[in-house]
C-alpha cells in the first residue's frame, strides 16, 4: 500500500524560519534576565557612552544659546536658501519616530507576534526622536519665546493662529503624536514596572517604579482594562503614521516652488519616514541585543521581520524617486526639469547618487535570506538608510531653494559650525535619551514576551498532537 506523503511540520510562526524565543523559560526566568539590565549597576561602557553623549548635548546648549543671542542669522541660512539645516532635521528627526508606532500600533492590530519583543525599544526611539525634532521649529521662529502664538490660547489681544499656515499644523500634528506616543509607551509599561518594583532590591528604586506602576497588581479587572486600553491607544496612533508626515509634507507641497509643488510628496515622505525609522530601529536595536543579552527573545527572526520591511520601504522610497523624475519630465515644465536636472548631473550629482546607492541599492541585499539575519550586515546597512535618508531631506529643501525661478537670486547653502552643532547635540540627546532608558526602564515588555511563550507552547502542544494523530492513522492504513 502506498504511504501517504508526509505533511510539512506546523511551525509556530510560518512566516519565518526560526524561532521567535529560543529555548524555553519559566516566568520567574524570563523576568530575571529582561529585567537584568535595570536591575544590575551600568558598566564602563555605558558610562562612557553616557559621558560622549552628555559632551554633544553640550554642544547642543552651546549652539541654542547662540541661535538665541545672534538670532537665525548664526546659522549658514540665506537667500533663497531660507530652510536648511533646521527644517532637514526636523523632517529626519519626525520621520525616525514613525516606525515606533509603526511597530507598536499597527503591528499589534495586525496581531504579529514577533513585535513583542521590540516593541518597547522602538516607542522609547520614538519619543526622543519627535523631542529632538520638536527643537528646530521652535528655534527656526526667530523668536522662539514667542511660540505660544502658535497655540489657540484663550487671547485678550484676539491675536488668534494662522490655521491656514502649514507650521501651526506642524505644531498640532507634533504635540498629538508625542502625547498619543508617549501614552501608549507608558501603558505597555505598566506590568513590567510592577514586576520590577516586586523584584528590586533597592528602597528608592522600588518606591520609584512602584510610584510609575500606578498600583498594578495583575488583578484580572486590571488586564482587563489594559489591554482594552491599549488596544484603542493602538487605534488612535495608527492613523498618525499617515497623518503626521503628511502634514510634513504639506509643508513643502503647498509652495508653489519647482522640486516641491507635487501631488507625490505626501505618500512619498510617509515611506521615507516609515523606512528611516526601521533603519534606526535596527540600528539601536542589534548594539543592546548583543550587550544586554537578549539574544534568546530578540532572535534572528526578529531581525529578519525588520529588514524585510525595511526592504519593502524601500522599494516604496525608490517607486517614490522614479515617479518624482518621470513627473519632472512628462510635465514638460522647464523649471521642474531643472529642478530635476540639477539634481541628476548638476551640482547635486554627487549627493543623489549617494542617496541612490544608499536608499535603494543597500535595501536590495535583503532578497537574500542569509544576508536579512546577518547583524553586521544589517547594522551597516541601516547606518547607510540612516545617512541617506539625511541626505535626501538635504537634497530636497537645498537643491530646489538654491536654484529657482530667477537665476540672478541663485545661491548656494553651506552650513556654519553652529548648523552642524545643532546636528551633532541633537544626536546625543537622542543617544543619552535611549541609554537612559535602557538603564532606568525594562528594555523588553517581559509581561508580553510571557503571553507569547505560552501562545507558542501551546501551538507546539497542538502540532505535536495533528502529527501523533497522524502518524497513528497513517500506520493503521
Amino acid at each position: 500500500m502506498i504511504q501517504p506523503a508526509p505533511k510539512a511540520p506546523v511551525t509556530a510562526d510560518p512566516l519565518v524560519e526560526h524561532p521567535l524565543i529560543r529555548g524555553r523559560y519559566s516566568n520567574e526566568e524570563l523576568n530575571a534576565s529582561l529585567l537584568r539590565p535595570v536591575l544590575t549597576s551600568p558598566g564602563r561602557g555605558w558610562w562612557a557612552l553616557v559621558g560622549l553623549c552628555s559632551a554633544l548635548v553640550g554642544l547642543l546648549v552651546v549652539a541654542i544659546g547662540v541661535t538665541l543671542v545672534k538670532g537665525i542669522g548664526s546659522w549658514g541660512n540665506n537667500i533663497p536658501v531660507a530652510w536648511a539645516f533646521g527644517i532637514i532635521n526636523f523632517v529626519w528627526w519626525i520621520g525616525i519616530g514613525h516606525a515606533g508606532t509603526l511597530i507598536s500600533a499597527i503591528l499589534l492590530l495586525f496581531g504579529e507576534k514577533w513585535r513583542s519583543s521590540v516593541n518597547r525599544m522602538a516607542e522609547a526611539m520614538t519619543l526622543f526622536a519627535v523631542a529632538c525634532a520638536g527643537l528646530f521649529p521652535l528655534l527656526h521662529l526667530g523668536r522662539p519665546w514667542k511660540f505660544y502664538w502658535l497655540l489657540p490660547y484663550p487671547s485678550t489681544l484676539r491675536a488668534w493662529p494662522q490655521f491656514r499656515s502649514p507650521l501651526t499644523w506642524d505644531v498640532v500634528a507634533i504635540l498629538t503624536y508625542l502625547t498619543v506616543s508617549f501614552l501608549f509607551w507608558y501603558l505597555g509599561m505598566l506590568p513590567d514596572l510592577a514586576s520590577a518594583r516586586d523584584t528590586a532590591r533597592e528602597t528608592w528604586k522600588r518606591r520609584a517604579w512602584g510610584i510609575l506602576s500606578m498600583g498594578w497588581r495583575g488583578s484580572a479587572r486590571h488586564w482587563l482594562q489594559w489591554r482594552a486600553a491599549y488596544v484603542v491607544l493602538a487605534g488612535l496612533a495608527t492613523p498618525l503614521v499617515v497623518s503626521v508626515h503628511t502634514i510634513v509634507s504639506f509643508d513643502f507641497a503647498v509652495a508653489q516652488l519647482p522640486g516641491w509643488h507635487s501631488t507625490i510628496f505626501p505618500p512619498y515622505f510617509v515611506a521615507g519616514a516609515i523606512f528611516s525609522g526601521l533603519a534606526m530601529v535596527l540600528t539601536l536595536l542589534i548594539p543592546a541585543r548583543r550587550v544586554l543579552g537578549l539574544q534568546h527573545v530578540i532572535t534572528e527572526a526578529h531581525l529578519d521581520a525588520l529588514s524585510r520591511l525595511l526592504l519593502v520601504a524601500g522599494l516604496f522610497v525608490a517607486y517614490g524617486y522614479l515617479q518624482e523624475h518621470f513627473f519632472g519630465w512628462y510635465s514638460g515644465n522647464a523649471y521642474e526639469q531643472h529642478a530635476m536636472n540639477i539634481l541628476r548631473v548638476g551640482p547635486y550629482a554627487p549627493l543623489f547618487w549617494t542617496v541612490i546607492f544608499c536608499n535603494v541599492v543597500v535595501p536590495q541585499l535583503f532578497w537574500s535570506a542569509r544576508l536579512r539575519i546577518q547583524p553586521a550586515v544589517l547594522w551597516g546597512a541601516a547606518l547607510l538608510v540612516n545617512v541617506g535618508m539625511w541626505l535626501e531631506r538635504y537634497m530636497i529643501i537645498v537643491a530646489s531653494l538654491s536654484e529657482d525661478f530667477l537665476p540672478s537670486s541663485w545661491k548656494h547653502y553651506a552650513p556654519t559650525w553652529v548648523d552642524l552643532s545643532l546636528l551633532a547635540g541633537t544626536l546625543g540627546l537622542f543617544g543619552l535619551g535611549f541609554l537612559l532608558f535602557l538603564k532606568l526602564l525594562p528594555p523588553v515588555p517581559a509581561s508580553e514576551v510571557k503571553h507569547l511563550q505560552h501562545e507558542l507552547e501551546a501551538s507546539e502542544a497542538f502540532a505535536r498532537e495533528v502529527s501523533a494523530k497522524d502518524g497513528a492513522a497513517g500506520g493503521a492504513e
